[in-house]
This record gives C-alpha cells, sequence and structure tokens, in this order.
C-alpha cells in the first residue's frame, strides 16, 4: 500500500472505524495507521479482522479490535468504550460498515426491512453519539458517514439498502448543524462501484464490467484506496471548511 499525501494533524489521534475488517474498511483502517494514527474498529467477521490486527502490529502500527454485531446497539456502545478505554479519546469515526445484500421488493418482511435499517443505517447514529462527548471536550472532530451512489442512480433489487444510504444524507445534515457549534465536522462520503473481494466474487461479470466503463467518466475500475484516500482529506484538518455535505467519489458514473 502506498499512503499518498500525508496529513500531520492525522498523527497520534483516536480513529473508530466500523467494518473495519474487510473491503473498504480495511483499506480505510490500513491508510490512517499509516498516517500515524492509532486505530480502532468494529467488526462482526473476527478472523478476517485479527488476521489485520496481526499485520499492522508486525508493522509497528497501534490497532484495537472489537467484535461486535453493530445491530446490537448496547454492544456496539460498550466496544467503543473498551476501544476509548485502549487508544484515548475518539476524535475520528467513519461510520463505514453495511451489506448490500439483494432482495425482492415482494420477498421483504417487516422484519427483514428493520435488518436492513439496522445494518446500514442505526448504527451510524449510535456511534456518533458514542463519540460526540470525546470530540466536545476536544472542541474539534470528524465523522464521516459512508453512504452510496446506488440511490442516486436508482439501483434495483435492493430497496433496504438504498433507502438506508439516502437516509445517510439526512443523518449527515443533522449532526453536521447540532454538532457544528462545538468545531465538530460532519460529511458523507458516496462511492461509487469499488471493486472489493466481495463485489468482484459476487456481482462483477463480463456485462457488469461493461456498464461500469460505459457508465464511468474514467474508464478504470475503481478500487478501496480510493474511497480511503479520501476519507483521509475529509478527517484531516485540510478539510476544515468541509461539513454538512456528501462528497461523491464514484469515477464520474452520477
Amino acid at each position: 500500500m502506498t499512503p499518498g499525501a500525508i496529513y500531520s494533524s492525522l498523527k497520534d489521534r483516536t480513529v473508530l472505524v466500523t467494518g473495519g475488517g474487510s473491503g473498504i474498511g480495511e483499506s480505510i483502517v490500513e491508510h490512517f495507521i499509516a498516517q500515524g494514527a492509532k486505530v480502532g474498529f468494529i467488526d462482526i467477521a473476527e478472523e478476517a479482522s485479527k488476521a489485520l490486527v496481526d499485520k499492522i502490529r508486525a508493522e509497528g502500527g497501534t490497532v484495537h479490535f472489537e467484535q461486535c454485531d453493530l445491530k446490537d446497539i448496547p454492544a456496539t456502545q460498550a466496544a467503543i468504550g473498551r476501544i476509548r478505554e485502549a487508544l484515548g479519546p475518539i476524535t475520528i469515526l467513519v461510520n463505514n460498515a453495511a451489506h448490500d445484500q439483494r432482495h425482492a421488493i415482494d420477498e421483504v418482511t417487516p422484519e427483514y426491512w428493520d435488518d436492513r435499517i439496522a445494518v446500514n443505517l442505526k448504527h451510524q447514529f449510535f456511534c456518533a453519539q458514542a463519540v460526540a462527548p470525546d470530540m466536545k471536550a476536544a472542541g474539534r472532530g470528524a465523522i464521516i458517514n459512508m453512504g452510496s451512489v446506488s440511490w442516486m442512480i436508482g439501483q434495483g433489487n435492493m430497496p433496504g439498502y438504498t433507502t438506508s444510504k439516502s437516509a445517510v444524507v439526512g443523518l449527515t445534515r443533522a449532526l453536521a448543524r447540532d454538532l457544528g457549534e462545538f468545531g465538530i465536522r460532519v460529511v458523507s462520503v458516496a462511492p461509487g462501484w469499488i471493486m472489493t473481494e466481495r463485489q468482484i466474487e459476487l456481482w462483477l461479470d463480463e456485462e457488469g464490467e461493461k456498464e461500469l466503463m460505459t457508465r464511468q467518466c474514467l474508464k478504470r475500475k475503481l478500487v478501496p484506496a480510493d474511497i480511503a484516500k479520501s476519507v483521509l482529506f475529509f478527517a484531516s484538518d485540510e478539510a476544515g471548511a468541509c461539513t454538512n455535505q456528501t462528497y461523491v467519489v464514484d469515477g464520474g458514473w452520477v
């Protein structure tokens, strides 16, 4: 991994990343570590997360992993407390965790709908709520909520996901307004189709790749590092005037 730009304001900061064990989240964790930050991350997948921890520690980075189902809010709050105890007050939050499982309209039950909202939206608010006191005490903070262009382009076959991701915009603007007076910035980053292992294994086929190259202005596949580098900027002091907005990183699809 090449770290790219170095942001001195990120060094020694305590960062919390949800869904940090694989995919985009893993790249975000590694990029913050390369900045000299202390990173705590939460993920439900234990094996992959522990492998990432071992890799980072072997390279001299400071990282702390908590295994947790983010749909369980009390457990999530407790996990954040343990990260704070291990690494110090949290002044950067990246609400990354989500699940884009496909689902047809006629197959959705009320229970499944609530589950999709819980896995894709609900925890973002409660993670922000949990770290806000640290940020207020520090007089600064950055919250980056991961959105998606899926609802912008009208992607089908997963209404629970696209509904949740569109709501991330409203959550971002609400938090930015309420927390701005304390020096806390809140933005959303909306990725396009990012080539994680999961996306490649489950969804990328010849037809999908053809659509990708047709719809994007940039004729290359986007990778997790494209998102991680954007997140670093919005977390840093270089983005000190950026808040209350959604920033699309999709290669020019939308």
